[in-house]
């Protein structure tokens, strides 16, 4: 199986996705958060003890492939990221991450926020 970084290498944002796929119910996933703008659920490949993604339904590829209609949408994924991690009881914080694009360690096509809790995290992080 190929590492984080030899997918972010490889993926193209181009065609459909897996979060596209998730969105359609093609792809059976329990959603730990839903409303009309996105949903959130647990990651397969957990990098923390607590880890859960957050993806818009509207299919935007990129964080800096958006833009300023969607100013909202963004900081409404944020409020959400805030009301999950709270929810999963992470009161002593938690790490969001976006990632952008290949060198930013983007796999998947379908912007998407990763909140990560539990641990502590270090610094730098890359």
């Amino acid at each position: 199986m190929a590492s984080e970084t030899e997918k972010a290498q490889t993926a193209k944002p181009e065609g459909d996705t897996i979060f596209g796929k998730i969105l359609r119910k093609e792809i059976p996933t329990t959603f730990i958060y839903e409303d009309e703008q996105c949903v959130a659920f647990n990651d397969v490949s957990p990098q923390a003890p607590t880890h859960f993604l957050i993806i818009p339904r509207k299919p935007i590829v990129q964080l800096s492939s958006s833009d300023d209609g969607d100013e909202q949408l963004l900081g409404h994924l944020l409020v959400v990221a805030r009301r999950v991690a709270k929810q999963a009881g992470l009161e002593d914080g938690y790490r969001v991450v976006i990632n952008d694009g290949k060198d930013g360690g983007q796999s998947v096509y379908h912007l998407h926020v990763h909140v990560f809790g539990g641990r502590q995290m270090g610094w730098p992080p890359g």
